[in-house]
């Protein structure tokens, strides 16, 4: 049986509340009476029961944290980072997994059942009305890796993906590519729709440029592949920008199985920068997404709605660059 805060009490020699306000935060104790009680709770191997404060506190400390995307190996980083960012400010993160769910309903049925004091919507694929529901509920939420508005109605953390598509499409143009595609993840994603948008906006500045599109079923490998095989049926492009890395590694390796390769028959650009990009059998040329920036951000600002529920809702953009790596032909 785990020791109980009356055990340490007795042992410490001390009253209940003094226990109990040693393991408050913010709680007036003195320092003697502070490493008395921590002595005897370490002895006991007591530990707080944090559910049976949150009855006194209103306060779980628990931060919902929903996506819908577990089939792109970028987001096991970005689990990694919320999670150990959440816990490191002694906030739990609780994971919910929404994938192919567009109803928000559900969830924040689930997320009330839980008292959540929080939510973070990690998504660059669902509209922003479904964080919104969120906020219309009385749930603080932040939504990272959002859509971008300059007049935003609930906090949203990320990057431009407009001025990612024209980045992607200046690459492309500077190298001397004439004949470029647009391999896009599905085309109902708001990440997607908006990288289009930038990259059709900059090439059609350069209308001696053969201009092509095309979107697959998902943000995924499987996808990426099973689409440039299609493209290869027929007559494919100098080059492409897949919109997002795992899309390219799929791509990658439809060219390798058609027995071509990057840059030398067809130029592939990411976005992301995950980890495996940079791996030799891959060595993808994409577009950085400074993905721990965004999380530290999204952390930060769902600490204070934490204190400031009603905090001004702003929108965090945070700048990309390319990295050069060898699946697109050098400068000219």
């Amino acid at each position: 049986m785990a020791a109980t805060l009356k055990e340490v009490a007795k042992h410490a020699g001390v009253s209940t509340s003094a226990v109990s306000r040693t393991f408050t935060p913010g709680a007036s104790v003195s320092d003697k009476m502070r490493r008395r009680v921590e002595k005897a709770a370490r002895e006991l191997g007591y530990s707080p029961n944090l559910l049976a404060r949150s009855l006194t506190t209103r306060r779980t400390k628990l931060i919902g944290l929903v996506s819908n995307n577990f089939h792109n190996p970028i987001f096991l980083q970005v689990f990694d980072l919320f999670t150990r960012g959440l816990q490191a400010r002694g906030l739990r993160p609780l994971l919910v997994n929404l994938s192919d769910e567009t109803d928000p309903e559900s969830s924040i049925r689930m997320l009330r059942q839980y008292s959540v004091d929080g939510v973070i919507v990690a998504s660059s694929t669902l509209l922003p009305g479904f964080a919104k529901a969120f906020r219309d509920a009385g749930v603080p939420v932040v939504h990272s890796f959002g859509r971008y508005s300059s007049s935003p109605e609930i906090h949203v953390v990320g990057i431009d993906n407009v001025e990612c598509g024209r980045m992607a499409a200046r690459e492309l143009v500077n190298r001397g590519y004439k004949k470029v595609g647009f391999l896009g993840g599905p085309d109902t994603a708001t990440s997607t729709q908006d990288r289009f948008t930038g990259f059709k906006e900059e090439i059609s500045l350069h209308p001696q440029i053969d201009f092509k599109y095309s979107f697959s079923a998902a943000y995924s490998f499987d996808a990426g592949r099973d689409e440039m095989t299609r493209l290869l049926e027929r007559s494919p492009q100098d080059a492409y920008f897949c919109g997002d890395d795992i899309l390219s590694i799929g791509a990658l390796t439809a060219l390798k199985l058609a027995g071509l390769s990057a840059p030398q028959d067809i130029g592939i650009i990411g976005l992301n920068d995950m980890e495996m990009a940079r791996w030799e059998n891959i060595d993808l040329t994409t577009i950085r997404q400074p993905v721990n920036e965004i999380i530290n951000s999204s952390i930060e600002l769902i600490t204070a709605m934490l204190d400031d529920p009603d905090r001004y809702p702003e929108s965090r953009l945070f700048p990309c660059r390319v990295i050069e790596r060898g699946t697109l032909r050098p400068l000219v």
